[in-house]
């Protein structure tokens, strides 16, 4: 007997559809399984069988043969249980055929029979709805199942359920609700006080989307200001939001059964690895910081206390927007668009209230962790000095998230109605469409770059974040000198830092 059940497997961040063919002939009894599993997925035999046997059906004492195609790409994990141990009960007879034609499964089996969640079942089922119609899962993962549009998905807690839903005997249970979620409000950027510079800068770096450097003391307010740009930005459209859903879910981590409709946030620590940075590490390859950031914000805090190796490894993603993981197994290609705001601080001691007390060796091996390509990819760098005492003591002095968001959703308009999106990713041959100059504003930058402030890639950034700060003025046409001069303001070397602006 042959059945041949649709699944998926996961590969980075992408799932990819899985036709599971087991054929059940005479020969000595034995299960062999063909189409590059990994460790996890060979180990589906003995929990198939167990799961077979405790949900009362019989195990074949036959030759078994599972072969898992296309058998041109691994297939990780245990998300092809459940379509195995169903493989396994329709070529032994106890499920009709044409109950599975028009159906997949998705989930992983135990030993007495119940199915469990697996990682990844947003893009697993994705990679499924133009296949078939509909899609078994565990109740457990049915409401991160049921995120994909397009496909209809059923769900059941164990083995034996499936298979009397599939005989006709009893009808599919109903899903189970959904846990309740409050979600947390976002920090407000009406609590940065005594920064009115600062605030400007973050209005201007939230309507491009551009990156974003701060340097200043302990204390000068760095990470308060980089926390309150997620909120600043607009929520993810539809495909955006299934796209970082995708992502998160790969990943493992929480998503809660909603669509991630909020930029997210990502903070890693500074003792952080490049794998766990860009992703990688494993057979699995999962998705680093980077990718979960995707759409959203990577905020590194003490850039300078970073390995120069982890943050060199940055350099490509921020350009190209996505990461390529190549391992001897395969290759896996990670969506990264993110934007990158990081704070340091002037030198290591702080410095303190009474003057840096560091040694100029200690400076330059401080200094030389950030390296000139890597600072060239900030658009906005910006000195943060600490706010005087009467601004920190007094009433609050700037406008709320949502009054600056309102302008930020404005500006970001502007860029959409030209088809450009995001001013921070205009290519360059669009600039002389998108960003004319003024002829006083050309000669600005003709001057900066003879002098050696400016190279052709620091003029293109200029020019972005120029036609980002006419944008936010409600200035449609050429830019002028006024435009540039503030943009040529916010990328200057901060200070304590030996680069020059570029």
């Amino acid at each position: 007997m042959l059945a041949i059940i649709q699944s998926a497997s996961l590969i980075g961040v992408e799932g990819r559809s899985v036709r599971v063919e087991v054929h059940v002939g005479n020969g000595l009894p034995s299960f062999t399984m063909v189409g590059l599993p990994d460790a996890s997925c060979r180990e589906a035999r003995d929990r198939v069988r167990a799961a077979v046997l405790s949900s009362e059906y019989q195990w074949p004492m036959r030759r078994v043969t599972v072969n898992l195609a296309p058998s041109g790409f691994p297939k990780m994990g245990t998300s092809l249980d459940l379509a195995i141990a169903v493989g396994m009960l329709q070529a032994g007879g106890d499920v009709p055929a044409e109950a599975c034609e028009s159906s997949a499964f998705l989930g992983e089996v135990g030993l007495d029979g119940s199915l469990r969640s697996v990682r990844g079942m947003v893009p697993l089922v994705a990679a499924l709805r133009t296949r078939v119609r509909c899609v078994v899962v565990p109740a457990a993962g049915h409401a991160e199942a049921s995120l994909v549009p397009g496909v209809e998905v059923r769900c059941a807690p164990d083995l034996s359920t499936v298979v009397r839903a599939l005989r006709g005997e009893t009808p599919w249970p109903d899903p189970p609700e959904p846990p309740a979620h409050e979600p947390e409000p976002e920090p407000d950027l009406i609590d940065v006080r005594g920064q009115p510079v600062a605030r400007e800068v973050l209005e201007i770096a939230a309507a491009g989307g551009h990156h974003l450097l701060l340097a200043g003391p302990p204390g000068a307010g760095k990470t308060l200001l980089a926390g309150r740009l997620p909120g600043l930005l607009p929520d993810l459209d539809d495909d955006q939001a299934l796209e970082v859903t995708s992502i998160h879910s790969a990943a493992g981590a929480p998503v809660e059964g909603r669509l991630i409709r909020r930029p997210p946030f990502r903070a890693p620590h500074h003792n952080a690895s490049t794998v766990s940075l860009i992703g990688g590490g494993t057979a699995a390859m999962r998705p680093g910081e980077i990718s979960l950031a995707h759409r959203g914000v990577l905020f590194a805090d003490e850039l300078g206390e970073f390995a120069p190796s982890v943050l060199d490894a940055l350099r490509q993603p921020i350009e190209e927007g996505r990461v390529r993981i190549a391992r001897a197994r395969g290759t896996a290609t990670y969506p990264a668009r993110f934007q990158f705001v990081a704070a340091t601080n002037p030198c290591p001691c702080g410095p303190e209230p009474t003057g840096c007390r560091c040694s100029e060796a200690g400076l330059a091996r401080y200094r030389r962790r950030l390296s000139g390509p890597l600072l060239d990819r900030f658009d906005l760098r910006l000195h943060v000095g600490a706010p005087d005492a009467s601004s920190l003591l007094g009433h609050a002095d700037g406008e709320p998230s949502a009054v600056v968001a309102r302008r930020v959703v404005v500006a970001r308009r502007l860029g959409a109605d030209r088809g450009h999106g995001l001013n921070a990713t205009l290519r360059s041959k669009d600039l002389d469409e998108v960003a004319p100059l003024a002829r006083p504003a050309s000669r600005m930058l003709e001057h900066l770059v003879r002098s050696g402030k400016l190279t052709g890639r620091g003029v293109e950034r200029i020019r972005r974040v120029a036609r980002t700060i006419a944008d936010l003025a409600g200035h449609a046409g050429i830019l002028d000198e006024g435009h540039v001069a503030t943009a040529v303001a916010v990328r200057v070397p901060t200070r304590g830092d030996t680069a020059v602006a570029s």
